[in-house]
């Protein structure tokens, strides 16, 4: 069953909780911009099609048919997941992780903050950023001081909170 209203709903919520972390953070402008291709034909429609209301529909999507063709869309256009920063490397002759600019990597804080909000509704708590990123294998994927900087905010939420933690992030240049 197809639920556009449903997915409609929540990109659209989730995008807006990212606007007000990005302004939090200082970098409004990103957040006034981000995720904008969700709204797309390549990535709505598999997103109502496998709306799971809980969770990504990217997942279902994966399920599906063994990978995901809006994920493989939305990672290319939005430089806030670590994905996006991939590249050769000559020497090793692989694809390796980069290190992602400080303002995207903020963004990513806010997206990764905002998704369990949306998600998890009233049983958020500031343990369920760190718990998320610990639990999964993004923190070895990424680059090095990427995955640093992004555990150290995620447990700065935790045990300082929202308020002290968009602060010190938007004071960083």
């Amino acid at each position: 069953m197809w639920h556009f209203w449903k997915h409609f709903c929540t990109i659209t919520k989730h995008r807006h909780m990212v606007i007000r972390h990005c302004f939090k953070a200082g970098i409004l402008w990103q957040g006034l911009r981000h995720d904008l291709s969700k709204y797309t034909p390549t990535e709505f429609l598999p997103g109502a099609r496998f709306y799971l209301g809980d969770r990504s529909p990217t997942e279902a999507e994966r399920r599906e048919f063994g990978y995901s063709q809006a994920w493989m869309h939305h990672k290319g256009r939005n430089r806030h997941h670590f994905e996006y920063w991939t590249d050769y490397n000559p020497k090793t002759g692989r694809m390796e992780s980069v290190e992602m600019p400080l303002r995207y990597v903020k963004e990513m804080f806010c997206d990764r903050v905002a998704a369990g909000k949306i998600y998890l509704g009233d049983k958020y708590t500031n343990d369920n950023p760190i718990d998320y990123f610990l639990s999964g294998c993004a923190q070895h994927l990424m680059h090095p001081k990427t995955a640093e900087l992004l555990e150290g905010w995620l447990r700065m939420i935790q045990q300082e909170g929202e308020d002290k933690t968009f602060a010190y992030i938007r004071g960083l240049r």
